[in-house]
């Protein structure tokens, strides 16, 4: 645990430093028990920034193969991975999305926090997307709060058709906690849309984005998984 906690805060001065982000609303992370952070999807780095920058530990998914590839090279990645609370996910398997969603209701009802991104993948032009009902049924299942947040920038730290890190500036803003109802794991859709959409409009108003009235798919190489049913897997792709 101290060596998780040394890394995030190894990451957390090194983003400060090179990028000089403006980050505003962390007091609205809950101190205590489970609860999911909503964000919008930019960057790569977008899992990392808020792994590091976060008062507490959210696990967010990530491709499997981060955690398996061979040498020294691969023992540092998986190292890394794991400092930061990342959990491991086969994206190619059908049944991904919904036993994914089953593994973060068991972190959060471990008392962690736990992150998603409700429209599954990146988006490329900038425009949020809508929401895959994952997040709303994940939020209806356990009843914790759940924390919107807003990325503004972070796609300028990988410029398209570049896999470096580009330091740049962005900003980060952490909303009010939303709380639904604890409705358990089976629940109607209709509520589940609805949590769905408000989650996605706190979002909406804190990253100033451009409202897409489609739902995001991914570009072939960069499967986020899980996007064609109401259980997305968003992973750090």
């Amino acid at each position: 645990m101290a060596t998780n906690e040394a890394v995030r805060t190894g990451i957390r001065a090194l983003v400060k430093v090179t990028c000089r982000p403006t980050i505003t609303g962390l007091e609205n992370v809950p101190e205590s028990g489970g609860f999911i952070v909503a964000s919008n999807h930019l960057s790569f780095f977008d899992s990392v920034i808020l792994q590091a920058v976060m008062p507490r530990m959210v696990h967010f998914f990530a491709k499997a193969e981060y955690f398996t590839q061979p040498g020294i090279k691969g023992a540092v990645m998986k190292g890394f991975f794991d400092s930061v609370g990342s959990i491991p996910v086969e994206r190619s398997e059908k049944a991904a999305s919904v036993a994914a969603l089953e593994q973060l209701m068991g972190h959060v009802a471990a008392g962690s926090g736990v992150g998603i991104y409700p429209e599954g993948t990146r988006s490329r032009d900038g425009r949020l997307y809508k929401g895959r009902t994952g997040v709303g049924w994940l939020a209806l299942a356990t009843g914790v709060p759940v924390v919107p947040v807003g990325l503004r920038g972070t796609e300028r730290l990988q410029p398209p058709g570049s896999n470096r890190f580009t330091p740049h500036r962005f900003s980060l803003t952490v909303g009010e906690p939303l709380q639904f109802d604890h409705l358990g794991t089976k629940h109607p859709l209709p509520p589940r849309r609805q949590a769905t959409g408000q989650i996605m409009d706190a979002i909406a108003a804190l990253s100033e984005q451009e409202r897409a009235t489609t739902y995001n798919e991914p570009v072939s190489g960069h499967s986020s998984g899980g996007q064609a049913g109401q259980n997305p897997t968003p992973t750090q792709d």
